[in-house]
């Protein structure tokens, strides 16, 4: 059974830096992909931020995070972590890491796995 687990949202100023987190357990093989998105609030679409290839270690950001976004993977604790500095408030949500099969994708049909998410809130 495929589990993953996020962690390490709270409440940040704008300017500040959180990380995140994602424990992946249950997979067999390295060829997948971790994805981190994010969901304003019910109702609103699921946005992808930055994925990571497993095997490869490649990485894709979404441009709205480009350069203040980074996600980084650690193999032996089969954990992704994305770390998130310059947080502005358009940056609050609940985030969620899922994984899918090959490489990355950036929509979130094409993820099979989803973890439970972790809630961010930047103040102005």
């Amino acid at each position: 059974q495929v589990r993953l687990i996020e962690s390490g949202g709270g409440l940040v100023q704008t300017g500040g830096s959180l990380r995140l987190s994602c424990a992946v357990s249950g997979l067999t093989s390295e060829l997948h992909a971790t994805g981190w998105f994010r969901q304003e609030g019910p109702g609103k679409e699921r946005e992808y931020v930055s994925a990571i290839n497993w095997s490869t270690g490649s990485t894709h950001y979404a441009d709205s995070v480009k350069g203040r976004f980074n996600i980084s993977r650690d193999n032996a604790k089969n954990t992704v972590y994305l770390q998130m500095n310059s947080l502005k408030p358009e940056d609050t949500a609940v985030y969620y890491c899922a994984v899918r099969p090959f490489g990355w994708r950036h929509r979130p049909i094409e993820y099979d796995y989803w973890g439970q998410g972790t809630q961010v809130t930047v103040s102005s």
